[in-house]
């Protein structure tokens, strides 16, 4: 098929955007049925996204870092949803490419970022890719995340009774993965075969439920501001 879009199954989708109007426009836009996604609810105040989110759990959730009540409300939606282990993956749309908005973005939940000045195709492109599993960014957006990770405290990744879920050679491989480093050269670094790191890997992903090193390192950033309440300035 000539757009690839076609081929892939309907998802569901709840917007959160500042006003009504933004709302009714991102729904008729995709009501052709070439994009493959169905909008099926939207709000524009976070309680009220929220409880369409515990209510529905739409397949993904497309949150403006404005809405009604102000200009950070969307980053509170995007905690509070990540918060309810909910099955709904979040996309947040940004008016800045600021690495700070975008590093924010995906430190409280989400697993993409969209640019208003972006085109439609794209924004459905990045829910299809979400949905799937993946995490929608550019090279330049992961560059600030690895960054964000490899400045940040010593990694502990724990479970809700505090136990580490990953052992200290564990913990050395992962910290290696956000510098950005290959198995090669993670290999080198801990005087590991090849082999050995990639067992580790498998060993890393398989408990932390990620398939990439993209998603390891989210998970990671994620992980680390768990337990942080304050939103971006």
């Amino acid at each position: 098929m000539r757009n690839g879009l076609a081929s892939r199954s309907l998802v569901n989708v709840l917007i959160a955007e500042a006003n009504q109007m933004n709302c009714q426009l991102v729904a008729s836009a995709f009501r052709p049925s070439r994009y493959r996604v169905a909008v099926v609810a939207s709000a524009t105040e976070s309680m009220r996204a929220l409880a369409l989110l515990k209510e529905i759990q739409p397949d993904v959730a497309v949150i403006s870092a404005q809405l009604k009540e102000g200009p950070l409300e969307g980053y509170r939606v995007l905690r509070e949803l990540r918060l309810l282990h909910a099955r709904t993956r979040a996309i947040m749309l940004l008016e800045s490419r600021s690495r700070e908005t975008v590093v924010d973005a995906f430190r409280f939940g989400a697993h993409g970022v969209i640019f208003r000045d972006e085109p439609l195709e794209t924004l459905a492109k990045s829910i299809h890719a979400v949905h799937q599993g993946q995490v929608w960014a550019n090279s330049e957006h992961l560059g600030y995340l690895l960054d964000a990770l490899t400045h940040a405290l010593p990694l502990r990744v724990q479970d809700a009774r505090g136990v580490n879920l990953l052992s200290k050679r564990e913990e050395d491989v992962v910290r290696l993965v956000a510098e950005g480093l290959t198995n090669r050269e993670i290999s080198h670094r801990l005087r590991l075969s090849d082999h050995t790191v990639r067992n580790y890997l498998f060993k890393i992903f398989d408990k932390l439920g990620v398939s990439s090193r993209v998603e390891l390192v989210l998970y990671c950033l994620q992980q680390r501001n768990s337990n942080s309440v304050e939103l971006p300035l």
